[in-house]
């Protein structure tokens, strides 16, 4: 068996490549968007892609599975929940896709998203029993993945999903699809681990039940550009300029907490405040217009091009990428509160509700 991960830092994933010796078939796994590196490496090591297999519908980043499969033939897989608009070849919990004598086995494991699935792997030369399991982003490295839609239904399911997957054996090395991100609240920053050091080492396996469902039940703020981005990997519109815009790593000026009345005032800028509504709704910089970073690209049109913009967020972490995106898409006049709406009230200034 040959195997490859690779990490992209622009976007805290993993994708991963995976193929056989003897047939020279290889998967793709979780293809990100720019998918010249696995044609790269298939060509070089005399490789075909006959498979190109998604996780789940990735609400962070634009996915490469279309393209990838364009490009080489390949067969697309999801799980059959998948909501898409597109053609694919489903997949069923508990079966077996094949590459030569390797064997991978899906693993229905809803929970960050109804249709995430695992994919644990066999290769049948070296063992019969499997050796590693491309856990999605059900496991991470020190954390477990953040239910999508939230709630009770969404934390139950998450923990019966990493509950099936602590079944293995606890050599089973893990490669989950993130290895840093807004996915998880704790992931270390390691790009693998095994089930049995993540067993007795991570933080949130751990906890009780109860304690497990309140953790991972608690609604995360959306990632930035989410609605642009699903709608995207389900074929449902063609936002691949959001990625070139997230990708930005351009310089954004900060206002401090204190500068930041007289600023605005001098300015005559617009304070936009890319928190989830509800948070808004709690508190917010007087005047200023609620657009949650997940619907920013989808609402550019409530951004104006001819004034400064000042963009909010609770401490200044979501702001800041919020502000990046901007000026990677032709905002010059954007600027990130720092310290957020925390700092704000920290320096005594006024509140609207």
């Amino acid at each position: 068996m040959y195997f490859k991960q690779f990490l992209h830092d622009e976007t805290g994933c993993a994708s991963y490549f995976v193929a056989s010796r003897q047939s020279r078939e290889a998967a793709v796994i979780d293809p990100q968007r720019h998918i010249q590196a696995y044609l790269d490496l298939a060509q070089e090591r005399e490789y075909r892609i006959v498979q190109v297999i998604d996780t789940h519908l990735h609400a962070d980043h634009l996915s490469g599975n279309r393209a990838l499969a364009a490009a080489t033939g390949a067969v697309l897989m999801l799980h059959e929940l998948a909501d898409v608009d597109f053609p694919f070849q489903p997949l069923r919990d508990g079966q077996e896709v094949r590459l030569g004598q390797i064997v991978m086995r899906v693993v229905h494991t809803p929970g960050h998203r109804p249709e995430s699935i695992s994919l644990v792997l066999t290769n049948p030369i070296r063992s019969p029993a499997p050796s590693m399991v491309l856990s999605g982003d059900t496991l991470f490295v020190g954390d477990v993945g953040r239910p999508d839609f939230g709630g009770d239904e969404g934390a139950l399911a998450q923990y019966a999903s990493v509950q099936r997957l602590l079944r293995l054996e606890d050599y089973v090395e893990v490669f989950p699809a993130h290895f840093e991100g807004s996915c998880g609240k704790g992931m270390c920053g390691r790009p693998s681990t095994t089930i049995g050091f993540e067993r007795r080492f991570n933080p949130v396996l751990q906890l009780s039940r109860t304690d497990f469902l309140a953790s991972t039940g608690e609604v995360p703020p959306r990632p930035l550009n989410m609605a642009a981005i699903l709608a995207t990997n389900q074929g449902r519109g063609d936002y691949g300029w959001v990625g070139e815009g997230m990708a930005s790593s351009s310089e954004v000026p900060s206002v401090s907490p204190t500068a930041a009345p007289a600023w605005i005032a001098e300015h005559h800028a617009l304070v936009v405040d890319v928190r989830e509504p509800d948070e808004f709704a709690a508190g917010h910089v007087p005047d200023a217009v609620s657009i949650p970073q997940a619907e920013l690209a989808l609402k550019l049109d409530r951004v104006p091009r001819d004034r400064d913009v000042l963009v909010a967020c609770r401490s200044g972490s979501r702001s800041l990428g919020a502000a990046r995106f901007l000026k990677g898409v032709g905002y010059d006049r954007v600027a990130n509160l720092e310290r957020g709406t925390l700092g704000w009230v920290d320096a005594g200034n006024p509140v609207d509700v």
